[in-house]
């Protein structure tokens, strides 16, 4: 099996209503029957067609266990449950993303945005900081895929008192990574109380490749993925989540060029990682999430100085592995029974209350919360690299609310949670819309009042 990254464009105009199913018609003619779409970001738009970034899995036959998977599969949701408030809060890994492209940098607007709603679901690439994990109290830590199914309608998530992680990791050559990776998890076994029925060593291993996209975004390629897999599958019924930490093959000048570029770098090992994730998660319908080894002591021993604060989680850890550990410690189990979704304690698309995106972001989750009705909260100051205008899509009234920063989208989802109409507590206040239909006089209305009177 192969992942790799495909650049297609598509003659797709977003500002329809239906930009999700031409979306879907269009991919449909562009897959054979062996790949698998898995994941889908639109890098660039205008008025009549749509670059995209698409991680597919390739088989030599049949997909087999892929065969029954869609990315693209819609469930539009019947009503808004109001009782509590749920925001979904995505930054999407290797877009050069200004906040949170880097070693869960978002963690603090994270946490700001959890103080205004109930549940705070959100993926890996937030709030993954190496070592650290300060992810919310109240937040679901779920992979990216898993967002936008949940989005898309056909997944529901119940939150868990506890996870048992399966940890697969690379044999790695040099016995060093393979013992911090099994402290890793030891640590978390004995500080917080990690349930780990056991970690396996592949031999050989995944092979992940890093690179770039022409569009700039990062991506990669994988192979021996079946070899995952294979261990995922033979561990049925002894696991609820899945952890892995394998080599990233990158140019080894990258090592210290993304620290020395301070931020200017998009980070070069997360897009790899979100598609295998996507797989994953895909396949088996559990949570998982990857952290990278280094490839050698020479790179792991380097010192790189003193470095941009939003990479310094990084430049302090050997294995990168304990905030995958803490995430898919208490990471939601996958409702996909369709008649479980309105079930107690389950949470699904009717009970997202808002979506939290960087300005300019177009996936599915976004078209998908279009769909659905979903207010959407756009920041501009989180600038990446995608190229769209969100104000081309056909949002309706007041669903859309681009603002400067977190702390204002804050203040707007404290709004709409509140029934206030966020550009209520602005000022100037625009004068209420006044219009005058004019009817044409019917026969009715036009006959004499003596008549009138009698018909009436």
């Amino acid at each position: 099996m192969l992942l790799r990254e495909l650049e297609l464009e598509l003659p797709i105009a977003l500002d329809r209503q239906d930009s999700l199913a031409q979306i879907r018609e269009a991919a449909r003619f562009r897959f054979p029957a062996n790949i698998a779409p898995l994941r889908l970001a639109i890098t660039k738009s205008n008025n009549d067609h749509v670059s995209c970034a698409i991680s597919s899995l390739e088989t030599l036959s049949e997909l087999g266990d892929f065969s029954d998977i869609s990315i693209f599969d819609f469930e539009p949701r019947k009503h808004e449950n109001t009782s509590r408030f749920n925001v979904v809060f995505l930054i999407p890994t290797g877009i050069g993303a200004e906040i949170g492209g880097h070693a869960g940098d978002a963690t603090p607007a994270a946490r700001l945005i959890a103080e205004t709603c109930d549940t705070l679901i959100l993926h890996p690439n937030v709030v993954n900081a190496s070592d650290i994990n300060e992810m919310p109290v109240n937040s679901l830590y779920v992979e990216g895929s898993v967002i936008a199914r949940l989005l898309m309608g056909t997944i529901g998530l119940v939150p868990t008192r506890a996870n048992r992680v399966l940890v697969i990791i690379d044999d790695h050559k040099d016995e060093l990574f393979v013992n911090a990776a099994i402290n890793a998890v030891s640590a978390a076994r004995s500080s917080y109380g990690l349930v780990c029925p056991e970690v396996v060593k592949l031999s050989p291993p995944i092979r992940m490749r890093s690179e770039f996209t022409d569009f700039g975004t990062a991506a990669g390629e994988i192979s021996g993925i079946e070899r995952a897999f294979e261990v995922i599958e033979e561990h049925e019924g002894e696991y609820d989540a899945v952890a892995i930490s394998s080599v990233i093959s990158v140019p080894e000048e990258f090592h210290q060029g993304y620290f020395d570029a301070a931020g200017k770098m998009v980070n070069p090992w997360g897009g790899v990682e979100a598609m295998l994730t996507h797989a994953v998660s895909s396949r088996f319908n559990v949570p998982s999430a990857h952290s990278p080894m280094f490839e050698t002591q020479d790179i792991a021993n380097r010192d790189p100085g003193v470095v941009e604060p939003r990479m310094a989680a990084e430049a302090i850890s050997l294995t990168f592995f304990e905030s995958v550990l803490k995430g898919l410690h208490k990471s939601p189990r996958i409702v996909t029974d369709s008649s479980q979704l309105s079930e107690p304690g389950v949470i699904s698309a009717a009970d997202v209350s808002c979506l939290v995106i960087p300005d300019g972001c177009v996936g599915l989750p976004t078209l998908a919360a279009l769909e659905q009705g979903i207010p959407v909260v756009a920041v501009r100051e989180n600038k990446n690299l995608m190229e769209n205008d969100l104000t081309m899509l056909p949002w309706r009234s007041d669903q859309l609310h681009i603002v400067e920063n977190y702390w204002e989208a804050a203040g707007v989802l404290c709004a709409i949670r509140g029934g206030i109409a966020p550009e209520s507590v602005r000022r100037p206040l625009e004068h209420t819309r006044v219009s005058t239909r004019v009817f044409k006089e019917t026969e009715k209305e036009q006959l004499p009042t003596e008549q009138a009177k009698h018909f009436g």
